[in-house]
């Protein structure tokens, strides 16, 4: 079994920053990519950003230049520092990671979720 639990969600006010984090847990083999997906009520789960292994990165253009991902693998945690919050920013925020994972008999890829965090940005 592999868990993800994110925190970090508030409700802030626009133009603020917040960072969350996701930290990974489990028979983790190895973590290939983690990222972030978000949600806003009465739409779908869009990519926010995403983070490989090798460091390399990919964002929403939406989020483009306001938003970082980044990765502590020693930690397994993945973190998103997100600046210049807007309204439209406002959303569950979930987890995910693609992960190698021990089981009894050998490895096995597993897609996680976490459970979400919100994010309300309002004034």
């Amino acid at each position: 079994q592999v868990q993800l639990v994110e925190s970090g969600g508030a409700l802030v006010q626009p133009g603020v920053s917040l960072r969350l984090s996701c930290a990974a847990s489990g028979n983790i083999f190895s973590i290939a990519a983690m990222g972030w997906y978000r949600q806003a009520p009465g739409k779908q789960r869009e990519l926010v950003a995403t983070t490989t292994s090798s460091g390399s990165t990919n964002y929403a253009d939406s989020v483009k230049g306001r938003f970082t991902i980044s990765r502590d693998n020693a930690k397994n945690t993945v973190y998103l520092q997100m600046n210049s919050l807007k309204p439209e920013d406002a959303a569950v925020y979930y987890c995910n990671a693609r992960v190698i994972a021990h089981t009894g008999e050998g490895y096995r890829s597993l897609e996680v979720w976490g459970q979400g965090t919100l994010v309300t940005v309002s004034s």
